[in-house]
C-alpha cells in the first residue's frame, strides 16, 4: 500500500479466492500514486474458517474503507462485485465510485438451488474437490493468473455458505439506490452476462452516471484474464470520480 492524499481503492475478490487475486490491479494502482486495500472475506485468505455472513463481508469492506480514510473507489469482482453492489447501497457516504464485474446475473435464480446441493456435494468429498479446482484453474488461466489467485490459498468449504447467503441479495434494487458512478464490467465470454442490461437500467434509475464495459476475449475472470484491460477502467474510475484529481 502507498500513501496519497487521492481517493483510494477497496478492492473484493471472488468466491473460494483471496486478496491475492488483485495482485496486478494492487501493483498498477500504487504505481499511480493510489492507496490500495485488497480484503480477505470471511471465510476466505487470512480470515478462512471464519463463518460466511453478508453482514460479515460489509463489516471487513466498511472497515478497510475506514482504514484508508472513510471512502474509496469500491471494486469487486462475481461476489465481490455482488457484495460491492450491496455496500454501496447500505454506504452510500462512504463509496464514491463502484465497479462491479462479473455479476450481472441475479443471485436469486432458481438454478442457484442446484448449485447450492452440488457445492455441497463437492465439499464432502475427500479433498472438497482440491483437484477439480487446480484443474479448473490450469485450464482457465494464465500462469502469472494462476500464482496470483493460489498466492492467498483456495476457500474449498465455503461455497455453499456463501451460495446459501447472497441468495438474499437484490443487485438491481441495490443499484436501483446507488449514490454513486456505476461502472459495470464483464469478460465479453463470461456466463455472467445473462442480465447486463437489466443491470444496466436498474444503475441508470438512479440517476447516477452509469458506463458499461466489455472486455474483448475475457471470460468470467475478467480482471485475470485481462489485467491490464481491468486495470485501465479502474484507473479511469478513479480519474472520474476523484474530486482532487478532476
Amino acid at each position: 500500500m502507498s500513501g496519497t492524499s487521492d481517493l483510494p481503492v477497496v478492492l473484493v475478490h471472488g468466491i473460494r479466492t483471496s486478496a491475492t487475486m488483485w495482485r496486478a490491479q494492487v501493483l498498477a494502482l500504487e504505481a499511480a500514486g493510489r492507496t490500495v486495500r485488497a480484503v480477505d472475506l470471511p471465510g476466505h485468505g487470512s480470515r478462512l474458517g471464519t463463518p460466511f455472513t453478508v453482514d460479515g463481508c460489509e463489516r471487513v469492506v466498511v472497515d478497510a474503507i475506514d482504514e484508508v480514510g472513510g471512502e474509496a473507489l469500491l471494486v469487486g469482482l462475481s461476489l465481490g462485485g455482488y457484495l460491492s453492489i450491496e455496500v454501496a447501497a447500505r454506504n452510500p457516504g462512504k463509496v464514491r465510485g463502484l465497479v462491479a464485474a462479473g455479476c450481472c446475473t441475479d443471485p436469486r435464480v432458481p438454478a442457484r438451488a442446484a448449485w447450492t446441493r452440488l457445492a455441497r456435494w463437492i465439499e464432502r468429498t475427500p479433498g472438497s474437490g482440491s483437484g477439480l479446482n487446480a484443474f479448473m484453474v490450469r485450464a482457465a488461466l494464465s500462469p502469472q493468473a494462476q500464482a496470483d489467485i493460489a498466492a492467498g490459498g483456495f476457500a474449498l468449504r465455503v461455497m455453499s455458505e456463501a451460495l446459501d447467503a447472497v441468495g438474499v441479495l437484490d443487485p438491481l434494487t441495490a443499484l436501483e439506490r446507488s449514490a454513486c458512478p456505476v461502472w459495470l464490467v464483464n469478460g465479453a465470454w463470461d456466463h455472467f452476462r445473462t442480465q447486463e442490461r437489466a443491470y444496466l437500467r436498474a444503475a441508470g434509475r438512479s440517476g447516477q452516471p452509469v458506463r458499461h464495459v466489455v472486455v474483448p476475449g475475457a471470460r468470467h475472470l475478467v480482471s485475470l484474464d485481462a489485467p491490464v484491460a481491468f486495470s485501465r477502467v479502474v484507473l479511469e474510475a478513479l480519474d472520474t470520480v476523484d474530486p482532487r484529481r478532476r
